[in-house]
């Protein structure tokens, strides 16, 4: 029979029953998540070719590339409070289709008016997913678990760029097909499957352990006790209200370093492949040849990812971790600021990869600690909202500056201090972590 984790030590029938659920959830949860980041992402590999072809500037390029992030932003929270009323997977599913859809019609972009447009669809489609998955997850994973869970599933950030890269290169070459660009059959093949994945959500995942059959009786009993237990234990011995999400100051400093991880990350996402190209201008490096180099980072990152959200785990330790992965992201962009040449911008983007993408273990277990009750949901929605209007900031100024001063070193500097700052900040929330357990005691 399962028992409770005591006297440091876990009983074996316990670890196997969380193996038994991350290895029938995350491989599923992970694959949809791949195929979300692909298409948010794969534009910037698109925009190789598509921006000589239509005509764009670094502008519109950054302008469009952002936007997504916009319409993200805007119809997150209300999509993730959707998400608690019709069910997480009828809403995952709902949001699937929507965006794969719109992420196939990319590919009749014409003008920056279309190219607006379509990205700020395609953030609309989008919004609430990653909220939903990350709150899907705490619905099977306690808090001494969740860090490693997370971590695997957020893999699929980094993984994306490992599969999408090589997979964008080929599709690229596909350039005259049936009268179709390069960068048309990108946005056409990696749009459908997201459509099929989304239509499946109906028939594979389950809204909790209550309802999963493939877990025995025994063991849905004891995982939803374990799970109540856990939400009193730690972060939480009140269920919060959703209006004190907005009150609680570690959410404000989660938030302020969640908006400097999605600056940072969709720098390397939406512009490395451009400022890669920028810098073999002289070397004559094709687009699928850079597509190919951009896969390293993502590898890195992935392994990276892991490690780290073992290592938290294993410690039980959150914001130092949080806080060593951003400086890492702030050296890696100040060096990728002083590149001159392919191979060391590569290496910096390299460290400002395993930086950013490590970080997301730590800090949605931090996240999903410090704040419980309906308050999660606001605070997980609140957080991934601000994130998306960084997600906008970043790539849209670094497509100004690029034109304005004409290099990219300004923006590389700017976001390496932002990441420092927060490296710095996110060191704050162990304080206030310690400040809230005391006066729960009181």
């Amino acid at each position: 029979m399962l028992q409770s984790d005591t006297a440091n030590s876990t009983p074996i029938s316990e670890r196997a029953l969380y193996r038994k659920i991350t290895r029938r959830l995350i491989p599923y949860l992970f694959l949809l998540y791949i195929v979300a980041y692909v298409d948010r992402v794969n534009v910037g590999f698109a925009a190789l070719d598509m921006k000589r072809q239509l005509g764009f500037s670094d502008t519109v390029y950054g302008t469009g590339a952002a936007i997504f992030f916009l319409g993200y932003a805007l119809f997150d929270m209300p999509s993730n409070l959707m998400a608690q009323r019709f069910g997480t997977r009828l809403w995952i599913a709902r949001i699937m289709i929507s965006w794969g859809f719109i992420a196939a019609c990319m590919s009749f972009v014409q003008s920056a008016g279309s190219f607006y447009l379509m990205r700020f669809l395609l953030g609309v489609g989008e919004a609430g997913f990653v909220p939903g998955m990350l709150l899907y997850l705490t619905y099977w994973f306690p808090s001494h678990e969740r860090a490693r869970a997370v971590a695997k599933f957020m893999t699929a950030t980094s993984l994306a760029g490992v599969v999408g890269a090589p997979l964008s290169s080929a599709l690229l070459k596909l350039d005259g097909l049936w009268g179709l660009q390069g960068w048309q059959w990108l946005f056409i093949a990696e749009g459908i499957p997201t459509v099929l994945l989304g239509v499946s959500v109906l028939f594979i995942l389950k809204d909790g352990p209550a309802e999963a059959n493939w877990l025995l009786p025994e063991e849905r009993r004891w995982l939803i006790n374990e799970l109540e237990v856990d939400r009193t234990r730690y972060g939480a011995t009140r269920h919060h209200s959703f209006a004190d999400a907005f009150r609680l100051p570690a959410v404000w400093i989660l938030a302020f370093v969640y908006v400097s991880i999605q600056i940072g990350v969709y720098i390397v996402n939406l512009w490395m492949p451009l400022i890669l190209d920028s810098l073999s201008a002289n070397v004559g490096h094709d687009a699928s040849m850079i597509a190919r180099y951009a896969t390293v980072p993502y590898l890195l990152a992935a392994i990276f990812t892991v490690v780290v959200g073992w290592s938290s785990d294993r410690w039980n330790e959150r914001s130092g971790h949080l806080a060593g992965c951003m400086a890492l992201a702030a050296a890696g962009f100040a060096w990728a600021a002083m590149a001159n040449n392919v191979p060391i911008a590569l290496c910096a983007f390299c460290l400002a990869a395993m930086g950013l993408w490590s970080t997301m273990g730590p800090f949605w277990a931090l996240m999903t600690r410090t704040v419980a009750g309906t308050a999660a949901a606001a605070g997980v929605a609140l957080i991934t909202t601000l994130g998306g209007f960084g997600g906008f900031l970043g790539p849209y100024l670094t497509g100004r500056l690029k034109d304005a001063t004409h290099s990219f070193s300004n923006g590389l500097y700017a976001v390496g201090i932002l990441c420092l700052g927060a490296a710095i900040v996110s060191v704050a929330t162990h304080w206030l972590q310690g400040k809230s357990s005391v006066n729960r005691s009181a």
